[in-house]
């Protein structure tokens, strides 16, 4: 188990003012919170990376509120679509996050705290001093155990047992052994394995079309898309993208239209449908729909994995694509 004592000072609670607004609370701030033991998670709504983190922080959160444990996310948008704060609100909620929440549109928190992922978890001791930090997912143990150390050492009696946390759909972690696809962003800022002959041209309209084979972790497009820095929008009916990736799960970061009308889509499995390896957001047979823009699951295979193609076929125009991540 690991002790207080080993748990060095790290610096001191950095402030909170920058929250361009609170959810679940009114405005917290380090020395309102003096006396308590306080977690700081920076998040993303659409990102599966803090998305597989979220059953372990909401355990702790009710496990350990009454011994003196308050968790505060902190909502950095990645996305120009994660500054809307109902988006956030909505998204938020969906999730059974009753915990404060500081959005963080302008990350001044971020900064304040020299954050540089999503997601980070700093605990801070109820002396105002940061003694733990944790980037990245899993080490839930070892994360706990710090916030049980800093609990006991302010006189809380926390017990002996840890939390339970079993996680399943979208939450569960990836299987890291298997995985051999890296996300891949598909606006032009970011974009990496782009396939389609001619490459990517930079925020104006273009036919793409697939090259006669992909390697893994390269994609194309096929049909009329405009590329932009961080999305990618399909321009007319009937467009796909292709991806060649080994994993057990395939997400896109997607929406609709930007007026907020639907966009159906179909997903393929090496040219075939998904059935048993559908993801959530999609029937046995690949079809789904695209509405808010937000992380869909669109693959869950079992059994061992290979490299395989995945494409996406949207029937109208009008649909964003932001970017795939695999589990």
């Amino acid at each position: 188990m690991t002790r207080s004592a080993e748990l060095p000072v790290e610096g001191a609670f950095p402030s909170l003012d920058g929250a361009t607004s609170w959810l679940n609370s009114a405005q917290l701030t380090p020395a309102g919170l003096r006396g308590k033991v306080v977690a700081v998670q920076f998040c993303t709504f659409s990102c599966i990376n803090w998305l597989r983190t979220v059953p372990y922080v909401r355990a702790w959160d009710e496990a350990y509120r009454e011994d003196g444990l308050v968790v505060i996310g902190a909502h950095s948008p990645e996305f120009a679509f994660e500054h809307d704060p109902e988006k956030v609100r909505s998204a938020l909620a969906a999730m059974g996050i009753a915990y404060p929440v500081a959005v963080d549109d302008d990350f001044a928190i971020w900064r304040a705290f020299d954050n540089a992922y999503w997601p980070a978890l700093y605990v801070i001791d109820a002396q105002g001093r940061i003694r733990y930090h944790h980037f990245g997912e899993e080490a839930y143990e070892r994360s706990e155990r710090a916030i049980r150390e800093l609990l006991a050492e302010a006189g809380a009696g926390v017990g002996d047992d840890l939390v339970s946390v079993e996680p399943d759909g979208v939450y569960l972690a990836a299987d890291w052994l298997r995985l051999g696809s890296p996300e891949t962003y598909v606006g032009h800022a970011r974009a990496t394995g782009f396939a389609s002959p001619g490459g990517l041209a930079l925020d104006r309209s273009r036919f793409y079309t697939e090259p006669s084979q992909l390697r893994l972790n390269h994609w194309a497009l096929s049909g009329r898309w405009t590329v932009r820095s961080q999305v990618t929008v399909l321009d007319e009916p009937g467009g796909r993208i292709v991806h060649r990736f080994r994993g057990r799960d395939v997400n896109l970061v997607m929406g609709g239209r930007a007026n907020g009308e639907p966009v159906p889509f179909r997903v393929a499995l090496d040219g075939g449908a998904p059935r048993g390896a559908r993801g959530l957001d999609v029937d046995e047979d690949g079809t789904g729909i695209a509405t808010e823009e937000r992380l869909y699951q669109l693959i869950r295979q079992e059994g061992p994995t290979r490299e395989r193609t995945v494409e996406i076929t949207f029937a109208d125009a009008g649909a964003r694509a932001y970017v795939f991540t695999f589990g």
